[in-house]
């Protein structure tokens, strides 16, 4: 049962995923008649630290209130996909999931996660824009970069910013159920529900690596969205096998090459509905869909809502019609 939550902060922690934790489990809404959480924030490095903004925060424990949490939450901070970690933190992380806690992870807050080995054989995301550095660094993980939120047993990842409050209420919903999440949602004025799956506002495609050995297939199909190939086509023009393409093709960008094309196509659409007034059905033939149908289903699944709402979102009610 949710009863007891700390979140473990790290110098240079980002005020707003640290706020999202707090608000969500460490608000008294007894008035309303919901639950009160015994909530804490534990710092891994000593009393005193500087968030991301400048500004320091005293924090009166230390690793010791892990110990005793149902959840352990681990908010965003300064150049975490960088940065070495306490031993101590990481080890009190997996004695937390041993002991059946869950660990919840907010945007970039899951390179700790990786860091401990909690996230090995499982799914997991982070913001769009570190997916790829996360992928790489980590490569017995496996990143959903543009989905909201990743639940995993006892560990679940969030993407950036605001979805960290997405994961805090899937949380409250699995544990004490849509009723609570729901007024829990209501006192924040936030959606009472996105679900995880619900796919990030991606700006663009996120940056390859300058030294992977699929560099090249990657810029041949980026160029080449609107054709159809196959896995050996690929292996061929990389010189390999399509068993050790596919395996290299995984390491380096954490997805297979289906998904990888299926998803620079739906980025591809959405630049197009952002920015010109061709039609849908132009735009499937552009994108490689083929079918405004075709085009439909696949931008719904993994964007959330259909191309003309998605228009009319960033060009305003007249652009679609």
């Amino acid at each position: 049962m949710l009863t007891n939550v700390a979140a473990v902060v790290l110098d240079g922690v980002n005020p707003f995923e640290l706020g999202v934790v707090c608000e969500v489990f460490g608000t008294d809404r007894s008035d309303d008649g919901l639950p009160v959480y015994d909530f804490a924030v534990a710092s891994a490095e000593g009393p005193t630290l500087k968030s991301r903004s400048g500004f320091s925060l005293s924090v009166e424990h230390g690793l010791e209130r892990l110990e005793s949490a149902d959840l352990i939450a681990v908010p965003a901070g300064a150049c975490y996909e960088t940065r070495e970690f306490p031993p101590e933190l990481l080890e009190a992380l997996r004695r937390g999931v041993e002991r059946g806690a869950r660990v919840l992870s907010v945007c970039s807050g899951v390179f700790v996660l990786a860091a401990a080995g909690l996230l090995d054989g499982r799914r997991c995301t982070v913001h769009w824009h570190h997916a790829e550095e996360l992928a790489l660094a980590y490569p017995r993980l496996t990143v959903e970069p543009d989905v909201l939120y990743v639940d995993e047993g006892p560990v679940i990842t969030s993407a950036g910013t605001a979805a960290g409050i997405d994961a805090c209420l899937h949380i409250v919903r699995t544990e004490q159920g849509p009723e609570i999440a729901n007024k829990i949602a209501r006192r924040m004025v936030v959606p009472p529900h996105r679900d995880g799956g619900q796919a990030q506002y991606i700006e663009r495609p996120l940056p390859r690596s300058k030294c992977d050995t699929v560099g090249e297939v990657l810029v041949w199909m980026e160029g080449h969205l609107d054709e159809d190939v196959t896995v050996e086509q690929l292996a061929e023009r990389a010189h390999m096998s399509p068993r050790t393409f596919a395996r290299r093709f995984q390491q380096e960008t954490g997805t297979t090459p289906y998904r990888w094309i299926l998803r620079q196509r739906v980025l591809l659409a959405q630049r197009l509905l952002e920015a010109t007034d061709e039609t849908v059905d132009a735009i499937a033939g552009r994108t490689g869909f083929g079918t405004a149908a075709a085009l439909r289903h696949q931008f719904l699944r993994a964007v959330g809502t259909t191309p003309n709402a998605y228009r009319r979102t960033f060009q305003g009610p007249e652009a679609a019609a």
